[in-house]
């Protein structure tokens, strides 16, 4: 069972600490535990407990009325409300379905804002900070591997099932290459950037996850590709950034090189001969239209 400080609880609700204080102290929504030195602490329980209360108060009801309400009381609204989405509530329908590993909730959620919005907007403006409060939680321990596997392969599966909607364009040109390093995992940007290049009509070729180095210069040398697209978000030493992308730009070439991820605005500076630093798809979709 997770614990959360009250920091935490902030992050991953968006609801103040100072508000959630308040809600302890004058209607007893939440009953933590406290360690030796006087700090709150938090169940899974009580995050879901807040997530309710929050969900509650975006569709109408006041505080008050929600603290008088039973636990039977709050569950059956909060169920009422999972079968009618709402935009509004649909961070809290995310991180609720994460905690309580629940994937109809988690996929009905997303599917209803793809629905609305389209998958780019969708990632951009509601995937995107949620997988960051969600990173910075699973960071410093407040949520186990698997529930982070869980939503990754939730949203990895969902962006392929988009991807699979675009026919696959013509090779009227040479195509982009997308890749992950060898030692690289973490697949739903490079998936992502693989969507947005398709629907824009770009022919590309997608190797995936923990390539070998010598498999992306064999593959370059076979396949002539326009450019390579990468992303890098395992923590690296930024030698090696800087020897990979240097070693990547006289095996290849010069070939241009578009890189995303954390990693790459962290080591930015280091890689900047070699690379072309991709922070966002505005940026992506900028840098490959001349290609």
């Amino acid at each position: 069972m997770a614990v959360y400080k009250i920091k935490d609880l902030e992050q991953l609700t968006g609801i103040k600490a100072h508000t959630i204080r308040v809600w302890e102290k004058r209607y007893g929504i939440l009953n933590p535990e406290r360690t030796d030195t006087q700090i709150r602490t938090y169940s899974d329980k009580e995050l879901v407990s807040i997530l309710n209360v929050a969900l509650l108060n975006k569709s109408g009801l006041k505080i008050s009325r929600i603290a008088e309400m039973s636990e039977k009381e709050v569950n059956q609204k909060v169920a009422d409300l999972r079968g009618n989405y709402v935009v509004e509530t649909s961070y809290e329908q995310l991180v609720m379905s994460l905690v309580e590993l629940d994937e109809n909730l988690f996929k009905s959620t997303l599917s209803n804002l793809i629905e609305d919005f389209g998958l780019e907007v969708t990632f951009t403006n509601h995937l995107i900070p949620f997988l960051d409060k969600i990173g910075i939680m699973w960071l410093v321990g407040s949520i186990n591997a698997a529930q982070e596997h869980f939503m990754s392969n939730l949203i990895r599966q969902l962006i392929i099932t988009e991807i699979d909607k675009i026919e696959v364009p013509a090779l009227k040109e040479k195509p982009i290459m997308l890749f992950l390093p060898e030692h690289e995992w973490h697949e739903i940007s490079l998936l992502f950037y693989q969507f947005v290049l398709r629907k824009m009509g770009k022919s590309t070729f997608y190797l995936g996850q923990s390539l070998p180095y010598d498999a992306v210069v064999e593959c370059v040398e076979k396949i002539q590709p326009a450019c390579l697209v990468t992303s890098w978000l395992t923590s690296v030493d930024g030698a090696f950034v800087k020897k990979y992308f240097q070693r990547l730009h006289n095996d290849t070439n010069g070939l241009k090189v578009f890189a995303g991820g954390y990693q790459m605005k962290l080591h930015g500076d280091l890689i900047s001969n070699w690379a072309v630093i991709v922070e966002s798809v505005v940026d992506l979709k900028h840098f490959v239209v001349s290609i």
